[in-house]
């Protein structure tokens, strides 16, 4: 269901807790949900795990594998920022029909 922004909810859920992300796209909220996951040293060594989003208003669940690692921040970067940064990608596989029941 899309909200009055043009965004959609998609919740992300890892055993009894449930976290909502938001974004234009599917992908979008895959890519915060990636940024959550345990990054590693860099971008070739992270392993890829599985990210099913359910779509709030609808039956649709997306899934991804997604992966993060570490990089340095980049030169330009606020003060706030930390001098390293998570970085994710994530690769769609599919979407499946959650049942009604």
């Amino acid at each position: 269901m899309t909200r009055d922004d043009g965004k959609r909810d998609f919740a992300l859920r890892e055993g009894d807790d449930e976290s909502v992300f938001s974004g234009n796209t599917p992908r979008h909220a895959a890519l915060k949900a990636a940024r959550r996951l345990d990054p590693a040293s860099d971008e070739e060594s992270a392993r890829a795990e599985e990210i099913r989003l359910r779509e709030k208003g609808t039956s649709k669940v997306h899934v991804y594998e997604g992966w993060a690692w570490e990089e340095d921040a980049p030169d330009d970067a606020p003060d706030w920022m930390p001098g390293e940064v998570t970085e994710a990608n994530v690769s769609k596989k599919g979407i499946e029909l959650e049942d009604a029941g």
